[in-house]
């Protein structure tokens, strides 16, 4: 793949329709690119593109790729046999990496990224909104929708470009941040990573791309984040500001208090005082995410009030504690959390929202490698919940391995004391959540998967 700033003139797309990759065709043909992409099947992204000039195909074969295409852009996912991809190498034309599409879409921008394990999509999105609302007009690529198809990426008219860093292929290395927020390091992504000291070492790597004269936000809190804060502090050039409730974080929290659906948030500043503002999602990890998303905009010189009141404009990300409906006294809401810190997580927070009702949970497994390696910790998360519904396992990307399966999950589960069974067909979910739900509980459907189709059939079951 190409490591040189690439022509990006008519470039195709190879799964244009993902979040990462929609993205950033969408910012492409708002600058007067003539993109054209494929996907393996329509979706409302996919219509969204092509209103804006777009020429996409259903499908991927040779035929897709355009005779006047200058570069194909494809992801990670995209496996060398895929025929569109064979075409273009046999045509010589460039092939270039996601990521080094999105660095050169934020060359000449004061670049914003947002990196870690957990939280890079909401807190990029608040950022988006906050300095949206504020009248800045920045440019922003989202690895998730704000509120509907579409709006993961704008091409804005601001110096400011504000994006989600994956870590999960390496690719965040590429870019090269004013700013860089790291919110959390945990090992994750085990195809790509086999240890704890490979993340810290691709970390350090992201960090070390900051421009001189930059800035790192980074967690006072989590264990890894002050790990990776120990090898990066003292580099030349680098500003470190601490983030979290630790007695020594730069921006530290004072307090976090939940009001149902929503959380009231103190934070002391150097040189400033107090501030408090609201969140509109429920849990301290989003109130941490915030104060990041705070400390970064700061950073990049955005008023500290100003910031935080226009932070209190953020209704949420899809698929992140999203409300889908309420029917009789039954909230039904989507959360994308797949790894057993965000599943914890999203579960405290939802059962600090649900008051006297229970918390009852649909989880789909994400992942053969992912359930290997954490099944039993997503059992032990599980154990949170009231009732969990465990689905079988949402391979994506890959496949099978004998013996990994979501009974890993359940007996880890049933373990740690959870009331738990199991479902092996979304069809079969809707008719049993519908039947023991009672007015007051909350329901979740929880994975990176397909269970985010189940929330509209529980809410027609329900009425």
């Amino acid at each position: 793949m190409t490591t040189e700033t690439p022509s990006l003139t008519a470039p195709h797309f190879i799964g244009i329709g993902g979040a990462g990759m929609s993205g950033l065709a969408k910012i492409l043909a708002l600058r007067g690119a003539k993109v054209s992409g494929s996907d393996a099947k329509e979706s409302t992204t996919v219509v969204a593109l092509r209103q804006l000039g777009a020429e996409v195909h259903v499908g991927h074969a040779a035929e897709h790729l355009p005779a006047a295409a200058d570069s194909v852009v494809v992801s990670s996912a995209i496996r060398e046999d895929n025929p569109e991809l064979v075409a273009a190498r046999e045509r010589g034309l460039p092939v270039v990496h996601r990521a080094d599409a999105l660095a050169a879409l934020m060359e000449g921008r004061r670049a914003l990224a947002v990196a870690g394990t957990h939280g890079k999509t909401t807190t990029t999105s608040m950022l988006a909104v906050s300095l949206t609302a504020l009248g800045l007009d920045p440019s922003f690529a989202i690895g998730g929708d704000l509120n509907e198809p579409g709006s993961n990426a704008h091409h804005g008219s601001g110096e400011i470009f504000v994006a989600e860093a994956d870590e999960s292929d390496r690719s965040f290395q590429k870019y090269s941040p004013e700013v860089a927020i790291v919110l959390n390091v945990e090992l994750d992504h085990h195809a790509n990573y086999a240890s704890m000291d490979e993340i810290y070492e691709s970390f350090e790597k992201f960090v070390a791309r900051v421009v001189p004269g930059g800035t790192l936000v980074v967690s006072a809190d989590h264990p890894g984040a002050r790990e990776l804060t120990s090898r990066v502090r003292g580099r030349d050039g680098l500003t470190v500001v601490t983030v979290g409730e630790a007695e020594d974080a730069d921006v530290r929290i004072l307090s976090v208090v939940p009001r149902g659906m929503t959380s009231e948030v103190t934070v002391a500043l150097p040189g400033t005082g107090e501030l408090s503002f609201t969140v509109n999602v429920p849990g301290r990890h989003y109130a941490h995410n915030a104060v990041s998303a705070l400390a970064a905009g700061i950073a990049l010189g955005v008023d500290a009030a100003a910031l935080a009141q226009a932070l209190g404009s953020y209704q949420g990300v899809r698929r992140r504690l999203q409300l889908k409906g309420e029917v009789r006294g039954v909230q039904v809401i989507d959360s994308y959390a797949h790894h057993p810190t965000e599943i914890a997580a999203d579960l405290r927070a939802i059962r600090e929202a649900a008051g006297e009702g229970r918390v009852l949970v649909v989880f789909q497994p994400h992942l053969f490698s992912r359930t290997r390696e954490l099944g039993t910790e997503m059992g032990e998360a599980l154990a949170l919940a009231d009732l969990a519904v465990v689905l079988d396992i949402y391979p994506a990307r890959e496949d099978p391995e004998p013996g990994i399966t979501s009974e890993i999950v359940i007996e880890a589960a049933r373990a740690a004391g959870a009331d738990v069974q199991a479902a092996h067909s979304l069809a079969a979910v809707p008719d049993l959540l519908a039947g023991i739900s009672r007015p007051g509980d909350l329901v979740l459907t929880m994975g990176a998967g397909d269970v985010t189709l189940l929330g509209p059939e529980i809410l027609a079951r329900l009425a």
